[in-house]
């Protein structure tokens, strides 16, 4: 899978070098993938037609985006088409759908008309949305969900957390894991001229779930340690600050594992049934505090324990997972674009961070978009393209800024740039900016 992505891209290289020779023209669409991200949520309404689905994907081709993620399975577990095991998201805030309308036929058909690669994503561990009270966690089955351990020392199910819109599943639950791995080949047997499956939300909620009884016998099972008190073996709270206990760092290996296995699991799934199928992934960049929602997207060459002996186990290098993929994007939410702004913005203010996992105080240079690419593709070692992405949201009005951020993806990036949303660029008609960046000398 990675020789088809390197070939695409020698092409694409190949075809921009050919259009550049003996002209005077000072710049060229680029020669490195861009993504344009499509949320099933914000762009239900818009993209409930066939004929705005080929307005959009041919706005989008004009501008040089070169590939379309399309949003297939949302947070709150439900499917933008007909599935045999999810629910179908027939209606979202006032406006509804069909179950015959197959919006991911549509943009399979309009992108590759236009000569577009269109990938499917899939959040993947999510299954509600808290602040409608909607999805499998309300519904199908409220027994999947994670079970938090509050500050008070209290166990709840996440769905009672009102605070927090994502209510995510139990990664570890087998019954989970299975369900996820039939939609995914579903959706690779249901599309097989999609060009992709990228996964999202493939992730536990935060450092504060699972810590259901289950995932205490799993644990135990697999460390061979017998914890005395649960949760406080693994973690605590002192004056409000929560506190590693005796052991942390074997409780960090075990979730990490959780997720490799399942991507493992799910790649020889997928590839069974669709062999030509492109695997990718979405995560943040904010590496050294991701541990916390359960996943290593490192390579296994890189070994953290070295950089980050506080949560980072001997073998915590065995649980990376970037080796299994074929497109990873890399989160850089951030409003500082360089590393020189970086130094400029010590003890002030350095915009959003709301993600999850993401340290809100942080100032080293990998809160920012240039020094997290060289980050991600340092701990990825090179072995799949690093696409850096970008929410639009976080820049607000700052048109120029954004344009700086998108031009330093472009350029710190082997594996391109990916755009979250589209909706934030049609609000704000942004379309100008994001074409003016994504070209190269």
């Amino acid at each position: 899978m990675k020789r088809i992505f390197q070939l695409f891209t020698l092409a694409v290289v190949a075809t921009a070098m050919l259009g550049v020779v003996g002209c005077n023209n000072a710049q060229t669409k680029s020669s490195k993938p861009v993504y344009m991200w499509v949320d099933c949520e914000a762009n239900f309404a818009r993209m409930s037609s066939q004929d705005s689905i080929a307005f959009y994907v041919d706005k989008m081709k004009a501008i040089g985006i070169t590939d379309i993620v399309v949003d297939v399975k949302s947070i709150m577990g439900e499917t933008l088409y007909d599935s045999k095991y999810a629910p179908y998201m027939a209606e979202f805030e006032g406006t509804v759908r069909p179950r015959e309308y197959d919006m991911m036929r549509h943009f399979i058909d309009e992108g590759h008309r236009a000569g577009m690669r269109v990938h499917g994503s899939l959040n993947i561990f999510a299954g509600g949305h808290i602040f409608f009270n909607r999805g499998i966690i309300f519904n199908e089955h409220p027994e999947w969900q994670s079970i938090v351990y509050r500050p008070d020392g209290s166990l709840v199910p996440i769905s009672e957390i009102k605070s927090n819109y994502n209510g995510m599943l139990n990664p570890s639950n087998p019954e989970v894991r299975e369900y996820q791995k039939n939609i995914l080949v579903e959706f690779a047997t249901r599309y097989p001229d999609a060009d992709g499956i990228i996964f999202d939300r493939l992730r536990y909620d935060n450092i504060t779930s699972d810590f259901s009884d289950l995932s205490r016998q799993q644990f135990e099972e697999w460390s061979g340690i017998k914890l005395e008190k649960y949760p406080e073996d693994i973690i605590y709270w002192e004056d409000g600050k929560m506190k590693h206990s005796k052991y942390f760092k074997e409780w960090v290996e075990w979730r990490a594992t959780i997720i490799k296995s399942f991507v493992e699991e799910a790649h020889a799934a997928i590839h069974e049934a669709n062999p030509n199928i492109l695997i990718g992934d979405y995560t943040g960049a904010w590496y050294p505090t991701y541990y916390q929602l359960g996943v290593n997207w490192a390579s296994t060459q890189y070994n953290p324990a070295e950089r980050y002996p506080e949560w980072a186990s001997e073998n915590y290098y065995k649980t990376g997972y970037a080796d299994l993929l074929d497109i990873y994007m890399t989160g850089l939410y951030y409003t500082l674009v360089t590393k020189d702004e970086v130094d400029a913005a010590q003890g002030r203010v350095v915009g959003q961070r709301t993600e999850s996992g993401m340290d809100p105080n942080d100032l080293t240079y990998c809160y920012s978009v240039e020094g997290g690419a060289e980050l991600a593709q340092a701990i990825t070692c090179g072995v799949v393209p690093v696409a850096g992405s970008l929410y639009v949201d976080q820049y607000e009005q700052d048109k120029e800024q954004f344009g700086r951020a998108v031009a330093q993806v472009m350029k710190s990036c082997e594996g391109g740039l990916m755009i979250f949303d589209l909706v934030h660029i049609v609000n704000r008609d942004w379309w100008d900016v994001l074409e003016q960046n994504i070209k190269t000398e």
